[in-house]
C-alpha cells in the first residue's frame, strides 16, 4: 500500500467523508479534508533510493460544533499514533479554524508520518 492509500484508510474509519485537498463545498459534516505540506527528503552519499519516505501531513476536521471538530480530531490523533500501517507523530497541538462563509468550525493538526517508499 502506499502512504496516501493507507492515511485514506485510516481516516476514512473515523469519518465516511475524507477528502485530499479540498472537499466540495456542499458536503455533509462532519468530514475531513487532508494535504501534504511537505516532508523530510532522504538522500544517501551511496546514491542509493531510501526504502522510506517521509510526509508532513495537515489533516482538517470541519464540523457543525467546535466540540465535534475536536472530538474527531482527537480521534484522528489516537488513530494515527497507534497506526501500524506508518509511523505518524504529532507536529503541533490543535489549531481551531473558522469558515465564514459556512460557519463551519475546523480543527487542524499538522503530523510527521514515515511509510514505505
Amino acid at each position: 500500500m502506499s502512504l496516501e492509500t493507507d492515511l485514506y484508510t485510516l481516516l476514512s474509519a473515523q469519518c465516511p467523508r475524507v477528502f485530499p485537498d479540498v472537499a466540495p463545498y456542499d458536503t455533509a459534516c462532519p468530514y475531513i479534508t487532508w494535504q501534504q505540506i511537505g516532508g523530510e527528503a532522504l538522500a544517501y552519499v551511496e546514491d542509493t533510493v531510501p526504502n522510506k519516505r517521509n510526509a508532513y501531513v495537515q489533516i482538517n476536521v470541519w464540523d457543525t460544533t467546535r466540540n465535534g471538530a475536536t472530538t474527531l480530531a482527537l480521534q484522528i490523533e489516537a488513530a494515527l499514533i497507534q497506526s501500524s500501517a506508518f509511523q505518524a507523530r504529532p507536529q503541533s497541538a490543535l489549531q481551531a479554524a473558522h469558515d465564514d462563509d459556512t460557519d463551519r468550525r475546523g480543527c487542524m493538526q499538522d503530523f510527521t508520518i514515515w511509510a514505505a517508499r
